[in-house]
């Protein structure tokens, strides 16, 4: 029939007709699909789409809930809109920053005219439930980009003003919750008592948001203590008030008034004071081993070897190792879940061999250091001898690298631990966060294409077993570090952009990791390109996009 559509379910595997004009909420009733908390999303043809969305074609359709990044996403980024409509209604000339994550859930600042106190929270809160209780609707609005622009600056809400001013399109989407209106790059629930669980407490001098457990979402995620990440937090935004920029739309506007080389200089000028601090701490210690960890693509290698160079200035010599020299033979490695290698434990480690070589060294003997072919998948020996005096140091760094099986032979006041991930990185706007997952994925999307031969499809199909990695072998230890350093750098973005978008704009429309790329690529597009020729060749971006005057 001419008013009928066809609808491929991928969570059922059937077709069946439905409606034209049909909603992604009509499709769900229709489907027999059951989802405790859901869907509060949909990829349809392999890409990320609201409940309000309407079919006029023939789509596939797959229903998302809290399990998926996607609707996990969604719900997140609704609940930021009811904080934000919560503190408008009680605080009109408040300014809220929703930051990145921490603790298990995600810090906000408040600035009102009084320090924020307990009982300002609880009010909070309480406004926030009253707004889901009532099940208020929260409209998609488009409208030209200059009426949304004029809109939010007589709202009040500068930051997506700027942000809209650096892009060239005609039209904006933004979202409508009562008298209270907000722009947010991925979509939205429909309704407010969509919004099953949450929790506002009191952190530092502001706010944390507690979210459901992707794992489980009928409870929220535990709390978890971390002071040293949240000190980052708030070094960072301390850095940005030095540069005086603080999210997109004012790089944007700083790049935009030729300031680009001075944004540069100075981000990479505070991260080299923080390498000096860190390297200040090892010679007071008088340490001989500093582990070098963090995630993939966290920027270890760079760290390491400009840490040498700070250590070679006060008259030590360093010497670089890696974990990865360290693997067992690729047929000797653990097999995960799913019968694969898993390159991401660490039983992909020879741990015995490892602390046999280390306390050698660390006893003052010489050993054959070992280099792991990756080709091969073996360990090969090639007559790399070392030997360390009273001013060596040897810097080890890897995924594993503050693990305490690997180094808990060797005295403490011999160790310097350092963690380092993109912790915090520039936002979109006062609500919009970069997530530092993200960051990573796209500096290891331009490595793996760029020397291993990966496509973009290869890198993103294999993420998220590297991230559940990651949650399981380096994040419960990052805060036992001595030091926790942020790579992330305020003009990362615009500067990668250009050198990322092709290679994301490889994946097939066919595949479910387009949905991904598509994201991916839509909150690229919010940063103005900065020429690569700016960075110098030691910064920690050289690592990835090239051009670097270390040897990797």
């Amino acid at each position: 029939m001419a008013n009928e559509i066809k609808i491929r379910c991928k969570n059922t595997g059937k077709t069946f007709p439905m409606p034209l004009g049909c909603s992604v909420n009509d499709v769900y009733l229709h489907s027999g699909v059951t989802m405790n908390h859901g869907p509060v999303c949909a990829s349809i043809n392999n890409k990320v789409q609201g409940l309000n969305y309407r079919f006029y074609n023939s789509k596939d359709v797959e229903l998302l809930d809290l399990t998926t990044a996607d609707g996990m996403r969604t719900f997140v980024h609704s609940l930021f809109f009811v904080l934000a409509k919560a503190v408008e209604d009680i605080f009109p000339d408040g300014r809220l920053i929703i930051g990145a994550p921490v603790c298990r859930g995600y810090y906000c600042d408040l600035y009102i005219d009084h320090p924020l106190t307990v009982e300002d929270v609880n009010r909070i809160r309480q406004r926030m439930q009253q707004i889901i209780d009532d099940d208020l609707p929260i409209h998609r609005i488009q409208c030209p980009i200059e009426e949304g622009i004029q809109m939010f600056r007589q709202h009040g809400l500068e930051s997506k003003a700027q942000l809209l001013e650096s892009q060239g399109n005609l039209y904006v989407h933004y979202y409508q919750l009562g008298d209270s209106v907000d722009f947010f790059y991925s979509s939205l629930l429909t309704r407010t008592g969509q919004i099953h669980l949450f929790d506002l407490i009191p952190l530092d001098s502001g706010m944390l948001l507690r979210v459901p457990s992707r794992k489980n979402p009928a409870e929220l995620e535990p709390l978890e203590q971390q002071d040293k990440q949240l000190a980052v937090f708030h070094e960072y935004h301390r850095w940005q008030h030095i540069m005086g920029v603080r999210n997109a739309g004012e790089v944007n506007a700083a790049i935009r008034a030729g300031r680009a080389s001075e944004i540069i200089n100075v981000a990479e000028a505070l991260q080299e004071r923080k390498m000096h601090k860190m390297t200040d701490e090892i010679v007071e210690r008088g340490a001989k081993l500093v582990l070098v960890a963090g995630p993939s693509s966290s920027g270890k290698t760079t760290t390491s070897k400009r840490l040498a160079i700070q250590m070679m200035a006060c008259g030590l010599h360093p010497h670089t190792l890696s974990t990865d020299n360290y693997f067992v033979n690729r047929v000797d490695t653990p097999l995960d879940e799913n019968g694969e290698y898993d390159f991401e434990c660490i039983g992909a480690m020879d741990t015995a061999f490892f602390r046999k070589q280390m306390n050698q060294l660390l006893n003052g003997e010489e050993v054959e250091l070992p280099r792991y072919d990756f080709v091969s998948g073996e360990r090969k020996f090639e007559g790399r001898r070392l030997k360390i005096g009273p001013d060596d140091v040897i810097i080890l760094e890897g995924n594993h690298a503050l693990n305490p099986i690997l180094s808990e032979q060797i005295p403490d006041n011999q160790k310097y631990r350092i963690y380092v991930s993109t912790l915090t990185t520039i936002a979109l706007d006062d609500h919009n966060f970069v997530p530092t997952e993200d960051i990573r994925v796209l500096r290891r999307l331009i490595r793996d294409y760029r020397y291993r031969g990966y496509t973009a499809l290869d890198t993103l199909r294999r993420y998220p077993s590297v991230t559940r990695g990651e949650e399981k072998w380096i994040y419960p230890f990052q805060e036992t570090a001595d030091a926790t350093f942020n790579s992330a750098l305020l003009y990362e973005l615009n500067v990668i952009r250009e050198q990322v978008m092709p290679i994301l704009e490889q994946v097939d429309e066919r595949e479910p990791e387009y949905s991904e790329a598509s994201r991916l690529r839509k909150f690229l597009r919010y940063f103005l390109p900065v020429p690569a020729r700016q960075v110098p060749p030691t910064s920690l971006i050289r690592e990835f996009a090239g051009g670097s005057s270390f040897k990797y």
